[in-house]
């Protein structure tokens, strides 16, 4: 079969897939695990796959991409106006044909390696300082119902922990 355009909807286990004609009617759907999935696209004479764009939509963008596929990850926020039912994988690849067709949307660049492990360190200290504030606050909270008061600021207030916990005499229990 010579299809013109796939729209794939990823999902933890399962890949939602529609395919188009050149008329951008459905004229197939499929329900594929990670291993149909890459067989299906293997087997296939495919010219352009469209997705949402997500984490791993760009490893995917960047196999089929090796596989001289086009691919267009489209912004999750834009696609969802097109979606005409309940939420579904099926309803969700539909919406992306649609999407698809709009020429105002610009779709998302495929991310290479690289820069989606810098971005994944980006997120990781991000929530470290987040959870590194919480528990800073949490400690002076705590000093605050034994009387001690502890400025804000994670720098002076973690030198001013330290002395007072180091103080043999001060309020805070052992």
């Amino acid at each position: 079969m010579h299809a013109t355009t796939v729209a794939v909807d990823l999902a933890k286990s399962v890949f939602q897939i529609a395919v188009a004609d050149e008329h951008w009617r459905v004229v197939e759907t499929q329900r594929l695990t990670r291993s149909q999935f890459e067989r299906w696209f293997l087997n296939r004479e495919v010219t352009l796959v469209v997705m949402e764009a997500c984490g791993s939509a760009h490893h995917g963008a960047r196999w089929l991409n090796s596989l001289g596929i086009e691919v267009r990850l489209l912004p999750a926020q834009y696609v969802r106006a097109y979606v005409r039912r309940n939420k579904t994988d099926a309803t969700d690849a539909a919406a992306l044909l649609e999407a698809c067709r709009c020429a105002d949307l610009r779709p998302v660049r495929v991310k290479s390696v690289e820069q989606q492990a810098l971005q994944g360190l980006h997120r990781i200290r991000s929530l470290w300082m987040g959870t590194r504030t919480s528990r800073i606050n949490a400690l002076r909270g705590f000093c605050r119902e034994f009387g001690l008061a502890i400025p804000q600021g994670a720098r002076t207030g973690l030198e001013v922990l330290g002395r007072v916990l180091a103080d043999p005499n001060t309020a805070c229990p052992a």
